[in-house]
């Protein structure tokens, strides 16, 4: 079995690392620590073969952790913060995931991991669109939602405003994060302004997309992208 830890002050961000990681076939969940001083007691005890790491703890943050430890394991580092991921791969972090990040996004991360590129790990069963959750960071919160909710995405400034059947959420991500983040299997980006989910287009008509009572319109260099869809 291939072993891991989570270090996160966020139980929300363990639910969901735990939850993706357990669709995958040989890896162990050894430990949930909820801060870096919790990590670093039990590494002093114990090996692992690699740990997810989140970067803004209280007490000490995820970085300084690193840099404590003489024979670390391999690093994963889960973050909302994209401007520390120089940093990152200065302490040979073997890659950087950006809060919210989606499944598959993930499983790269584990197979960089655990060094295998010509045996690389699988989904012991197929993942739905139900099964992807995402952390949106909005309200001072992190709203936990499932990606086949969402209707559409809409930018808005340096934020974003995510579309529901009955909810709005104004994230503090931009639109280009989640559009990395996303499963484009799924979403298309049809504007330099909008997402849209893929199965939630009601109609297309013109240069005008149609989800419920919501018209989204499509950009002149994304039509040749859109008319694939047709």
């Amino acid at each position: 079995m291939i072993k891991y830890i989570i270090i996160d002050d966020e139980p929300l961000a363990h639910e969901l690392i735990e939850q993706f990681c357990g669709i995958l076939p040989h890896l162990q969940l050894e430990k949930n620590c909820y801060n870096a001083l919790e990590a670093m007691q039990y590494l002093n005890e114990n090996s692992v073969d690699f740990m997810f790491l989140d970067l803004n703890m209280p007490k000490l943050k995820g970085f300084d952790f690193l840099r404590t430890l003489s024979n670390p394991p391999k690093v994963i580092v889960t973050t909302a913060y994209k401007e520390y991921a120089l940093e990152g791969f200065e302490l040979n972090v073997v890659d950087y995931l950006l809060k919210p990040f989606s499944f598959e996004r993930l499983i790269k991360a584990v197979n960089l991991a655990i060094e295998k590129p010509k045996v690389l790990l699988k989904p012991t069963t197929e993942p739905t669109i139900k099964e992807q959750r995402f952390f949106i960071k909005g309200d001072k919160k992190h709203h936990q939602v499932l990606s086949s909710d969402i209707l559409y995405i809409e930018a808005y400034g340096n934020y974003c405003k995510i579309y529901f059947k009955e909810r709005m959420i104004l994230s503090h991500e931009k639109i280009s994060s989640l559009e990395i983040s996303l499963d484009s299997n799924s979403f298309i980006r049809v504007h330099k302004s909008f997402i849209v989910s893929k199965d939630k287009i009601n109609t297309i008509s013109g240069n005008r997309i149609h989800i419920l009572e919501h018209e989204i319109p499509i950009g002149q260099t994304y039509k040749t992208t859109v008319n694939e869809l047709l």
